[in-house]
């Protein structure tokens, strides 16, 4: 798969001053799979009053308006999986391919995290394969829940074992958990639930030991990480309250600090600095999170990023951001 940059993209030239982001957390939904979706019964997903329309036309319009080179597209929440594996392998085959299809017809533009059939082990393990052998994938997504399998499950330990053999890019997002109904209080479930299940989720990779049997996991927390930079040290001293006897008490932080985390949603003023209190620049990539995040809210938040302090001497937060996405993403934008 050709990922050559056009030698001519008048729309979106940066300068210098002005690096062109990229950008990945973004998503894409076709029409297929919200008719798929909506007779699962996800008439308003997680919440949210509706479904979005995306094209790939407007969301280049969107990223240009940004100053976003490469954008790298995946299916948010509720993902593929609607409580038929089979219709799942067949939904996350057809999101995949088309996914591919649009980083084909945009050479430079997209990348492609590619959906797996949760909890669906074989079809994820086949989709994998197919995935970054034949469709030239940049990573997956992982949902931060699957009907209620979260991510240290021990059924899932033969998909994080392939994917750390590959030294995979995960890209995490996070989805309603299974007591939303009593949770989430009939507020949309992305305002709050979303940034506990990603904590949720994380705690239980760490607690179930994941993240240290399979160092070649390259990690994207996202979302700032959730709750995560506020509960670090609170899981860290659980864990080493909670090991057992005799054995070498696991480092959650220094874990985690390894992880790698999107800015997506409001970052400024006060996220950004609490992940700073755990995670060093060199793992902060930048995210939009359109085409949920209405193109307004999306281009303010890439704004946010010119007008917001440096984060290191010397750098701005788009130069930063984007040699840390081409370092873990070195095709993207080439």
């Amino acid at each position: 798969m050709t990922r050559d940059l056009p030698a001519s993209t008048p729309a979106r030239a940066t300068g210098a001053a002005r690096p062109g982001l990229i950008d990945v957390h973004a998503h894409f939904v076709t029409d297929s799979y919200v008719r798929r979706a909506r007779a699962a019964g996800r008439e308003r997903p997680d919440g949210v009053p509706a479904w979005p329309t995306w094209s790939a036309e407007a969301h280049l319009e969107v990223m240009d308006r940004s100053g976003i080179d490469t954008a790298v597209l995946s299916v948010s929440s509720p993902g593929v999986f609607f409580g038929d594996a089979a219709a799942a392998r067949v939904l996350a085959r057809e999101v995949n391919e088309e996914g591919a299809r649009i980083v084909r017809d945009h050479p430079g533009r997209f990348g492609l995290f590619a959906s797996l059939p949760l909890p669906d082990v074989d079809g994820a393990l086949a989709e994998i394969a197919y995935a970054f052998d034949e469709l030239g994938a940049d990573g997956v997504i992982l949902e931060s829940n699957t009907h209620g399998v979260y991510l240290g499950d021990p059924r899932l330990e033969p998909v994080f074992a392939e994917l750390g053999r590959r030294q995979a890019v995960v890209f995490l997002h996070p989805t309603s958990p299974v007591c939303w109904e009593q949770s989430a209080l009939g507020r949309p479930r992305p305002m709050v639930e979303f940034i506990f299940d990603t904590a949720r989720t994380v705690t239980d990779l760490l607690f179930a030991g994941t993240l240290e049997r399979h160092p070649g996991l390259n990690v994207v927390v996202p979302h700032c990480g959730g709750a995560l930079p506020v509960l670090a040290d609170r899981i860290n001293g659980f864990m080493k309250l909670f090991t057992q006897a005799g054995t070498p008490a696991p480092d959650a932080v220094a874990q985690l600090r390894r992880l790698h985390y999107d800015l997506a949603g409001p970052a400024f003023p006060r996220q950004v600095p609490a992940l700073l209190e755990l995670a060093d620049p060199e793992r902060l990539l930048y995210g939009s999170d359109y085409c949920w995040t209405p193109a307004p809210a999306a281009e303010a938040h890439a704004a946010s990023f010119d007008a917001a302090p440096s984060p290191v001497d010397g750098t701005t937060w788009r130069t930063l951001t984007t040699s840390n996405a081409r370092t873990l993403l070195p095709r993207l934008g080439r």
